[in-house]
């Protein structure tokens, strides 16, 4: 089975009796260390397929495996577990917790993971300098630039060493200089570490780094590509 699999998902929204398809019958696999871009105009359903897939939202219908455990199966508690140990999200808007430093922010998750104080800093620190951060630690994200603030989201994503991390429009909010930046800094990590990354974009230089490409359009996935 792959990594991740995804099979004949839907997602139905309704408003004032009003049915709205988001995602029309998505069948999709991932290997391990994948790098791979899901690419299409907004309204595509970009977000709300990588949402089903980190447990963030449910499904109307259709199943979503990930390392051979179904994902749509497993209620609340099981999904916040899953989310704790084996996923990472990058949100375009960051969400960092604005009265934590980058530290804290950062070492969170581990809190969460009852991970032993020393052994939480020491790896939170070790990541934020990795990615050039470490002059950073003890500022709070008002006093980081968006670029700054992306890296402590990326920080924040892989300091558990998720199997799979999701990044939503990772770039949006960045200058081209610092997203080229963003993306050698999750590009290595994917060759060092394999870890898997599946990013929603419609940043043409994102798909430059990308090699596969998935392009989603009203719902459903009409080109998947792999590159060489």
């Amino acid at each position: 089975m792959a990594h991740l699999q995804v099979q004949a998902i839907n997602k139905v929204y309704k408003e004032h009796d009003v049915a709205t398809n988001a995602l029309a019958g998505v069948d999709f696999k991932m290997e391990k260390g994948e790098f791979t871009a899901l690419f299409g105009p907004s309204g595509s359903g970009k977000t709300t397929l990588l949402n089903i897939i980190g447990g963030l939202d449910r499904p109307s219908a259709g199943k979503v495996w990930l390392s051979d455990q179904e994902i749509t199966a497993l209620n609340d508690s099981q999904l916040s577990r899953l989310r704790l140990f084996k996923v990472g999200f990058v949100f375009q808007a960051y969400n960092l917790i604005p009265v934590l430093t980058a530290l804290e922010n950062v070492e969170y998750i581990l809190i969460l993971q009852h991970v032993p104080r020393k052994e939480r800093r020491e790896r939170s620190i070790k990541i934020l300098e990795q990615l050039g951060l470490g002059q950073l630690v003890n500022k709070k994200p008002t006093e980081m630039s968006g670029g700054q603030q992306q890296r402590v989201a990326v920080a924040r994503a892989i300091v558990h060493l998720p199997e799979l991390v999701l990044a939503d429009e990772p770039t949006a909010n960045l200058d081209s200089k610092t997203a080229h930046e963003l993306m050698d800094m999750m590009h290595k990590l994917n060759q060092d570490q394999g870890i898997t990354f599946l990013f929603s974009t419609h940043d043409p230089m994102v798909m430059e780094y990308a090699k596969r490409l998935v392009e989603l359009k009203d719902g459903k996935i009409t080109n998947d590509q792999v590159r060489n």
